[in-house]
């Protein structure tokens, strides 16, 4: 953040309005289910259900269908990833879960 401001100055942008503080909250914890749903707790305490099911027919998700490789999910730097690189942007995880 502070590379951008930096940056923002010597542009000379200086009255330019950036929002650096209002980023949806990141996981903290995820539990995965049987039921290809992600049980999440983001870092404001809220716990929310990811479907991934959606998904699970596309590109690299498909690997996600094996239900043991699908448990393997671990929280990475604030999202989510699986041991072969498959993850999901954390906004998308707090925007879509319910």
């Amino acid at each position: 953040m502070l590379e951008i401001a930096e940056s923002i100055k010597e542009v000379g942008w200086s009255n330019c309005a950036i929002k650096m503080s209002a980023m949806n909250p990141r996981v903290k914890k995820v539990i995965p289910n049987d039921d290809y749903t992600l049980c999440i707790t983001f870092d404001n305490e809220e716990q929310k259900v990811f479907d991934i099911k959606p998904l699970l027919d596309f590109g690299v998700f498909q690997e996600l269908k094996n239900l043991e490789y699908f448990k393997e999910v671990k929280r990475v730097h604030g999202s989510i990833a699986w041991p072969h690189g498959q993850d999901i942007c954390p906004d998308t995880l707090y925007e879509e879960s319910k």
